[in-house]
């Protein structure tokens, strides 16, 4: 490393350390989590190695194929798009982080999912498929009768439990339900990637990363990118596409209650005539 990335390196981690207050944008803004996983192959890997339950030395290379470029401009339906990596040129993976419960998580994660499967040339033999994986971050509880930190899903005989493939995953990671993480959740660490997820403030953030260096390097990215306007921009405006159809949702949900209620209402005056 050069003395002029020294020097910067230092300078970052000076005044990360002075942080106070309220994180602007924590990384359930779906723009800074993108950003910092693409940008920082030091916490893409020790994020995957986590939830995967590899070893470093296991990842001999990682690569994001659908980076976010600075300067360009973004839809919000590209948006809402997941992460994909190539895991060891033998895995595909697929991050996302939704925090807008659109009552459609179990259909919207498969199709993603069956979209990364769907990866053959022509030619290819369907035994060369590679293993694919999603794992969805969620701010809200998919099956609140299951409620469960992080689940792993997976296609199996509902008679005997048999494994059908090994090579089509779906992972789910309830931020709202930290608390239910279970010993092995804790023993990689999978609940204090929650809780660097969940951050609201620099003093927080810094004593979940304390001692870390992965948790360091990645609350750092945050501080580095909350203190770039155009990563501020694009983060501002993910927020207010979220507050809008937050919004929506529940102007939906009202009028749909009001819907149910008057046809009641209706049924029971039809009943009274009757």
């Amino acid at each position: 490393m050069s003395n002029n990335l020294l020097v910067v390196s230092d300078i970052v981690s000076h005044s990360f350390e002075n942080a106070t207050g309220p994180i602007d944008y924590g990384f359930t803004n779906d723009y800074m989590f993108r950003t910092i996983l693409q940008q920082n192959q030091y916490v893409l890997k020790g994020l995957i190695c986590s939830l995967l339950h590899l070893k470093p030395e296991e990842i001999t290379s990682i690569e994001v194929t659908n980076p976010i470029l600075p300067g360009e401009s973004y839809d919000n339906k590209e948006f809402i798009l997941d992460i994909e990596v190539i895991l060891n040129n033998n895995m595909l993976i697929n991050l996302e982080m939704q925090i807008i419960n659109e009552k459609n998580w179990p259909e919207r994660s498969l199709s993603y999912l069956c979209r990364r499967f769907d990866q053959l040339g022509k030619g290819q033999d369907y035994t060369e498929c590679k293993p694919a994986v999603h794992i969805g971050f969620l701010d809200f509880t998919p099956f609140p009768e299951f409620s469960e930190f992080y689940a792993i899903y997976k296609l199996l005989n509902i008679k005997n439990q048999h494994l059908y493939s090994d090579k089509f995953t779906l992972g789910v990671i309830d931020l709202t339900h930290i608390e239910l993480a279970t010993e092995e959740d804790k023993a990689y660490e999978i609940d204090r990637w929650a809780r660097l997820f969940k951050s609201t403030t620099w003093e927080e953030i810094k004593m979940i990363a304390e001692n870390n260096p992965v948790f360091t390097e990645a609350s750092e990215s945050l501080y580095v990118l909350n203190a770039d306007e155009m990563a501020r921009a694009r983060s501002r405006a993910r927020e207010e596409y979220i507050l809008h159809e937050n919004a929506l949702n529940r102007k939906i949900s009202e009028l749909t209650e009001e819907v149910e209620r008057l046809r009641a209402k209706l049924a029971q005056y039809e009943t009274t005539d009757t």
